[in-house]
């Protein structure tokens, strides 16, 4: 079940933080799915749930008990995650895991570092 619609590479070449220049088109239209998906706070919250996992995966069954929503909500926020490329999954009988694809949010991150802007005001 692994699927990822972005390809980091591609984006990683020809990143550099927005301080340093103006986006292009393509490179706007390749970041915004990841900020819409960051975008809902479900989602932030299943992405932080993910991402601080111990082991480095959960399962679906043990983030589904912190939200007071459906199971098919649920796995509609998990596939904008995956589909945005900020987490993977396995399928290992009826219970898909979930990890965090760290590329693109260290992507994301370096999108919008400021640090060495604000060092020189």
């Amino acid at each position: 079940m692994p699927t990822t619609s972005l390809d980091v590479t591609s984006l990683s070449e020809a990143w550099a933080p927005v301080i340093h220049r103006p986006l292009e088109d393509g490179q706007a239209r390749a970041y915004a799915p990841m900020f819409k998906a960051l975008g809902d706070p479900v989602r932030l919250r299943l992405l932080s749930m993910i991402a601080s996992a111990g082991g480095g995966e959960v399962c679906v069954c043990d983030l589904t008990g912190s939200f007071q929503l459906t199971g098919p909500t649920i796995s509609h926020h998990l596939k904008v995650l995956r589909e945005a490329g900020l987490v993977d999954s396995d399928r290992r009988g009826t219970w898909v895991y979930y990890r965090l694809v760290p590329g693109p949010l260290a992507l994301l991150a370096g999108l919008l570092d400021v640090t060495k802007a604000a060092a020189t005001v």
